[in-house]
């Protein structure tokens, strides 16, 4: 099968590869779409010691059963593979199983390829009216939809609600969705890049800035540098939320007397529950995230490219979603 390996920092090879083998319980998927995520841009800076090279990245995405009794079922992917038995997921906190395997991490190999194996429990079921590429949102969406959730059941019931998200990527994108899904109106996308914030304005229909000076009851940080935790912790009111979802540096940043002397509360998110993933699919399905038009889609062949795009800063459109067999 075709696949876009991951060889070394900045750099990508598009070749032949043994093709993806079914163990037991597992469906082998034929790969329709795949998004490129912000921890698959970490990898290929060199940033992520969990990826090391020679590696197929990629765990957003969405295909179609191949053999066996489920032959050409639509299924979208979650990617987190977990024990089911351990106190973390007989809580129903699968995202904190101690033996979680994600594929595009060793030892389970990602989805910028023509196959992927999966097991039956990590597939959930597209409608026919659902295209695949939309589909493929799941992950990336279902991330979002876990930190909003989080939030808000972390504020005072009695406060205002009022957000703001610190980055328009995708994650960004999607907690803005994911808030108002929940009934939060008054959101936010700070974002300093000039052609994203026209492409968000214009395509997404956000409401978008590029400072922040009003206090807010949810902030969340979708970047997770020490510049946006400084942000969000000089931005969050008294008693508010900061849920922090990006995984951009690992230290500095907080302002943590002021946190304290506020009683203001601070989520580490990590992807998502199995409930949030079904949860955020039928979402989707039922179109209370909107439209979702706003990817762009690009062949698999094209993929070092398209790398090296999102590392200029070129790439306007909040998600790329790679199509292997175009």
């Amino acid at each position: 099968m075709k696949a876009l390996v991951y060889d070394g920092v900045e750099t990508l090879g598009y070749r032949d590869v043994p093709k993806a083998r079914a163990g037991s319980g597992e469906h082998l998927i034929r790969i329709m779409a795949s998004g490129i995520c912000g921890s698959d841009m970490h990898a290929y800076l060199g940033h992520d010691n969990r990826r090391p090279a020679p590696l197929i990245l990629g765990h957003e995405a969405a295909g179609i059963i191949e053999g066996g009794p489920k032959d050409g079922q639509r299924v979208t992917i979650n990617p987190l593979v977990t024990c089911g038995t351990c106190p973390a997921c007989s809580m129903g906190r699968e995202n904190l199983c101690a033996d979680r395997q994600i594929i595009s991490m060793p030892p389970r190999e990602g989805a910028f390829a023509q196959y992927v194996a999966m097991p039956e429990s990590n597939l959930v079921i597209v409608p026919e009216d659902v295209p695949l590429t939309k589909a493929a949102l799941a992950e990336p969406l279902a991330v979002s939809w876990h930190a909003a959730r989080l939030a808000l059941d972390a504020m005072h019931h009695k406060m205002d609600r009022t957000a703001l998200v610190l980055g328009g990527g995708a994650i960004g994108l999607a907690a803005a969705l994911a808030l108002r899904a929940m009934g939060v109106d008054d959101v936010t996308i700070l974002e300093p890049n000039d052609n994203r914030r026209q492409f968000l304005a214009e395509r997404c229909g956000q409401t978008i800035t590029d400072t922040a000076k009003t206090p807010v009851s949810i902030v969340i940080d979708a970047v997770g540098y020490a510049a946006t935790r400084a942000m969000a912790s000089e931005i969050a009111m008294p008693g508010g939320v900061i849920a922090h979802v990006g995984l951009g540096e690992d230290t500095d940043g907080l302002d943590v007397r002021r946190m304290t002397l506020q009683e203001i509360t601070f989520i580490g998110t990590y992807t998502y529950t199995a409930q949030d993933f079904r949860d955020t699919a039928q979402a989707i399905f039922d179109g209370r995230l909107g439209p979702l038009d706003w990817m762009e889609s690009r062949a698999l062949s094209d993929g070092a490219q398209a790398f090296r795009d999102l590392r200029a800063g070129a790439v306007a459109a909040p998600k790329i979603v790679l199509d292997p067999w175009s």
